[in-house]
């Protein structure tokens, strides 16, 4: 499009849509023979579809960079957002679409008696045949007896039973039995009872599951490498888990399982030029557009991601600016530069004490080295005092990102002043978009970190948690044992 430079139209874009929108039906119809009811079309990320939604697109959601060819769920296109617009409002009606029903709410414990829990939560899957769905269901309420043993341990002798499950999870690859189509029924139900909540945790972590016994298994990856140079094969799994504010947990959301691979001796690239599709940390902005994607559904209902360590990288939070619509809480892992002449921690450690808190810390046993694994110092059970700081920052973009804008963040900054003789102090930060006026709210984010080890005790098992003590009975913060809350730890413990 050629535009003169003595032409002068304000929303030039949203304008020439909507031109192109009025003309464009007669000529189809001119040209094949029918009437369009409704287009479609696809937008790059970055740029936002401001045109499209100025002109009144309606944005529906995301690709997932699956093309027709992608057998094997490389996902290699890029990510597009989709933008649709009605050419007649009636166009469900004219496809043949049923007209949808609203299904209602659920409250947290809805459906799950023991007699009929698995076929609230996996029934009707789609696997391709129903007796498989049976089946699956007949499974999960077995396994659900003694979770941690083997199918055949806990079928007890039942060999018919034994047979059909195997036969399940042995179909080709080519087949529906995936995970996403047995997870599919039970992130519905988690999606109807995260709309009966105000607020829900969207709780991210990874795990790797170590396959190395199963010699004839095929598509495993390298999840490790002791210091013989020994292998360890297996999957990496990366899940999202919905929790209620008070930790209450309402269901998986997402699961993302790969087979991660070393990088390749040949790839002498530094991390600074590899993309982000290409790294492992992509699998947090994944998870966190899934959740986006969701809140479209749940209009009433905020979202919070959190996240440990491992997510606190620059893309994740240019990612989330671009669609606020879900809110993020991470534990900081880099001492970060800012637009100011401090780095991230220095400051908020300059900003005023807010406010107390007493930790209940409990008795850690002494470790020694082991392998790749550092000796862990043992200490009695202590209460320890902390104080509470917190403060807006603007976080300077990478230099490899130098062309995107500063993120302004909200950082919490939890310190012990006064440590036994001899005890390392605890001390954390926590980074979040959640805007931070009030002292409650900063107690509130607390609280709410404290709940990420939800998700580890989902992934193994572990015994009873700490407490922060000296808040309302009502919002005690959980946490787990045997991490200590410090910096240092690779996993918040008060958290």
């Amino acid at each position: 499009m050629l535009i003169r430079n003595d032409v002068h139209c304000h929303n030039l874009a949203s304008r020439v849509l909507g031109l192109s929108l009025a003309q464009f039906p007669r000529d189809f119809k001119t040209r094949y023979g029918f009437h369009p009811w409704l287009v479609e079309t696809f937008v790059e990320p970055e740029y936002h579809g401001t045109c499209f939604r100025a002109a009144n697109w309606q944005r529906i959601g995301q690709t997932q960079g699956r093309g027709r060819q992608d057998r094997d769920r490389a996902m290699p296109e890029s990510v597009k957002e989709i933008y649709v617009y009605p050419l007649e409002q009636t166009f469900r009606t004219l496809m043949g679409v049923p007209p949808t029903v609203e299904e209602r709410a659920l409250a947290f414990d809805d459906g799950i008696e023991a007699d009929n829990w698995a076929a609230a939560e996996f029934g009707g899957a789609l696997l391709g045949d129903t007796r498989l769905s049976r089946r699956l269901v007949s499974s999960a309420t077995t396994l659900a007896k003694q979770p941690g043993r083997a199918f055949s341990g806990v079928a007890k002798g039942d060999w018919a039973a034994v047979k059909g499950y195997y036969r399940m999870i042995d179909a080709p690859d080519d087949s529906a039995v995936t995970m996403e189509n047995i997870l599919l029924p039970h992130r519905k139900r988690t999606v109807l009872r995260m709309k009966a909540q105000d607020t829900v945790l969207c709780i991210q972590d990874g795990s790797d599951v170590n396959y190395s016994g199963l010699d004839q298994c095929e598509g495993l990856g390298t999840i490790g490498t002791n210091q013989t140079g020994a292998t360890s094969r297996g999957l990496h799994l990366h899940t999202t888990l919905a929790t209620t504010t008070d930790g209450i947990p309402l269901g998986v959301l997402l699961a993302q399982c790969d087979s991660p691979e070393p990088k390749s001796k040949e790839d002498d690239r530094p991390s600074s030029a590899i993309p982000i599709e290409e790294k492992k940390t992509f699998r947090w902005i994944v998870g966190l557009r899934d959740c986006m994607k969701l809140s479209l559904e749940m209009p009433d209902t905020q979202l919070v991601g959190v996240m440990d360590r491992e997510a606190d990288f620059f893309e994740l939070f240019d990612e989330q600016r671009r669609n606020p619509n879900v809110e993020l809480l991470v534990r900081a892992k880099h001492d970060r530069s800012t637009m100011s002449d401090m780095s991230l921690f220095q400051a908020v450690g300059e900003t005023p004490i807010r406010s107390r808190l007493s930790i209940q810390v409990p008795r850690q046993s002494a470790r020694p080295k082991k392998s790749k694994q550092k000796a862990r110092p043992g200490h009695p059970k202590r209460t320890a005092d902390v104080a509470l700081r917190y403060g807006s920052v603007e976080l300077r973009p990478p230099s490899y990102l130098a062309d995107r804008d500063p993120v302004t963040l909200w950082i919490i900054h939890v310190i012990e002043e006064h440590p036994p003789e001899g005890v390392e102090p605890l001390e954390w930060f926590l980074l979040t978009t959640l805007g931070i006026e009030f002292v409650e709210q900063a107690e509130a984010c607390l609280r709410w970190y404290c709940f990420r080890w939800r998700i580890e005790i989902y992934q193994t098992s572990h015994p009873p948690c700490h407490t922060l003590t000296n808040l309302p009975a009502e919002d005690q913060v959980l946490c787990p044992p045997g991490y200590r809350p410090a910096i240092s730890a690779s996993s918040l413990v008060v958290a």
